[in-house]
C-alpha cells in the first residue's frame, strides 16, 4: 500500500434501557458515568452469583476468585509502587521472539510491542478491535503475574477524572507516579489538529524517567522539527533506541473525555458497530474518544498507532478503553445478555471489502500469549468473567 494510502486511512480511523430494568431512574434523566459503572458492578456481581444471565458459560471465575482492577489514582502508594515494580521486571527479561528477527525487541516487554506492530490491521476499525485488546491487556497483566511475581490487577485511567493530566498521579512525576511528562522543548502541533503542550521532550522525572526505547517510529504523529530518529527498517523493527518522549496535555481531558460525553457515548449507542465505530472516529463537533486518549499522552511511542505499546501508560490507557466497553455491556440489566454477545465489523482496517468478522474467529497473540492461551476463540473473549477472563472493574 502507498504511503499516502497508509497515512490516510491511519489518520480516518485514529481520528478515530430498553424494557424492565432494575435502573432506579427514568428515561429523562441523564445518567452519570459514576451511575453507569454502579450499575455496571451490581449487575456483573449477579452474574457471578446466578442470578442474571448473560449467555455465557463460566467454569471457574465465581465471586471468590474475581480480580478487581482499580484506577491508579486510587490505589494505595504502596499498590502503585508493586505495579512500578512489576512493569520494570517485565522490561528488564529477555524477549522471547526469534532471535534476529525484530532486531529493535531487546526485552520481554518489546515483545508486546513487536505482537502489537504485526497485529494492528486487524485489530483496529474491525470487529476484533475492543475484545482483541482486552486479550492483549490480560496477557499483560498474566505476564506481570506469572514472570513477574505481581500480586495486583491491571490498573485503569479514568479519563475523565484528572482535568489538569499533567498533575495527577499518573504522570506528576513523583515515585508512585508513572513517570512526569516530557521536558518541554519547542514544537509544533501533530497531524489532526493535535496541538502542542508543555512537554515534548524526554521523560526525565519519576519511576520511568529516562527510559529507553527501541522500536519504531513507525507512523509518527509528532512535530517532524523534533527530529525522532528514523527507524533504519522501514517496518518498524529495527534497533532505534532513543529515549520515552511525552506531551501530557489538558486539550481532550476538558473536551472529548468529559464524564458527561463518556456517560453519554455509553447511553447513546445501543449496537457494538456503532458503539466501537464512534469511539474511534472523529466527528467535526469532537474528537474521537479512543484517539483522545492515547494523544492526551501523545509523544514518542505514545501517539504512533502501531508502536503506542511502548508508552508505560498505553495499558492504563487500554485498561480504561475494556472498561468502557464492560459499562457499555453490563450497566443496562435488560440488554446484558444481548450486548455481551454483539459482534460486528470487517477483518482489515485497510480493506473496506475485507471478510466479516466472525464470533468463531481465533485471535492470536504469538509470544505473548499466556501458555496454551493463545488462538481463542472470538466469543470466548466478550465477558470479563467468562473464558480466560476472571475480573470486573471497580
Amino acid at each position: 500500500m502507498a504511503g499516502n494510502t497508509l497515512l490516510t486511512a491511519v489518520t480516518a480511523s485514529l481520528c478515530l434501557f430498553s424494557g424492565v430494568s432494575a435502573w432506579p431512574f427514568n428515561k429523562r434523566q441523564a445518567l452519570s458515568i459514576d451511575d453507569i459503572q454502579k450499575q455496571a458492578l451490581t449487575n456483573a456481581n449477579k452474574v457471578l452469583e446466578g442470578t442474571l444471565a448473560d449467555g455465557m458459560t463460566r467454569e471457574k471465575c465465581t465471586k471468590d476468585t474475581v480480580s478487581i482492577r482499580k484506577e491508579y489514582g486510587d490505589l494505595s502508594k504502596d499498590e502503585r509502587l508493586e505495579y512500578i515494580r512489576a512493569v520494570k521486571c517485565i522490561r528488564s527479561k529477555p524477549s522471547k521472539l526469534p532471535a534476529g528477527k525484530y532486531p529493535g525487541a531487546k526485552t520481554r516487554y518489546d515483545d508486546f510491542v513487536v505482537v502489537h506492530m504485526n497485529m494492528t490491521p486487524s485489530v483496529h476499525s474491525t470487529a476484533n478491535f475492543m475484545h482483541w485488546h482486552r486479550y492483549y491487556i490480560w496477557a499483560y497483566e498474566t505476564a506481570l503475574k506469572t514472570e513477574c511475581e505481581y500480586k495486583g490487577a491491571q490498573p485503569y485511567w479514568n479519563w475523565g477524572k484528572y482535568s489538569d493530566l499533567p498533575k495527577s498521579p499518573i504522570f506528576n512525576g513523583d515515585e508512585w507516579s508513572m513517570g512526569g511528562n516530557g521536558d518541554y522543548v519547542k514544537h509544533g502541533g501533530g497531524m489532526m489538529g493535535i496541538p502542542p503542550g508543555e512537554g515534548g521532550g524526554c521523560v526525565t522525572k519519576g519511576p520511568f524517567g529516562n527510559l529507553t526505547v527501541t522500536l519504531g517510529p513507525l507512523m509518527s504523529t509528532m512535530d517532524p522539527a523534533l527530529g525522532i530518529k528514523a527507524n533504519p527498517q522501514r517496518d518498524g523493527y529495527g534497533n532505534n533506541p532513543r529515549c520515552l518522549r511525552r506531551d501530557v496535555n489538558n486539550h481532550y481531558t476538558v473536551s472529548s473525555l468529559v464524564p458527561t460525553n463518556l456517560a453519554s457515548h455509553i447511553t447513546s449507542n445501543t449496537a457494538i458497530g456503532k458503539f466501537q465505530d464512534t469511539l474511534q472516529n472523529d466527528t467535526p463537533q469532537m474528537s474521537a474518544i479512543h484517539s483522545s486518549g492515547h494523544f492526551s499522552i501523545w509523544g514518542d511511542p505514545g501517539g504512533d498507532v502501531y508502536v503506542s505499546p511502548g508508552e508505560p501508560v498505553f495499558w492504563l490507557h487500554h485498561g480504561q478503553l475494556d472498561r468502557h466497553w464492560w459499562m457499555w455491556q453490563n450497566y443496562l440489566e435488560a440488554d446484558l445478555k444481548s450486548r455481551t454477545s454483539m459482534y460486528e465489523g470487517g477483518t482489515n482496517w485497510f480493506n473496506p471489502n475485507s471478510a466479516r468478522g466472525k464470533a468463531t474467529d481465533k485471535q492470536w497473540l504469538d509470544v505473548v500469549a499466556p501458555t496454551g492461551q493463545d488462538g481463542i476463540a472470538s466469543n470466548q473473549l466478550f465477558s470479563t468473567t467468562a473464558g480466560p477472563f476472571c475480573y470486573i472493574y471497580q
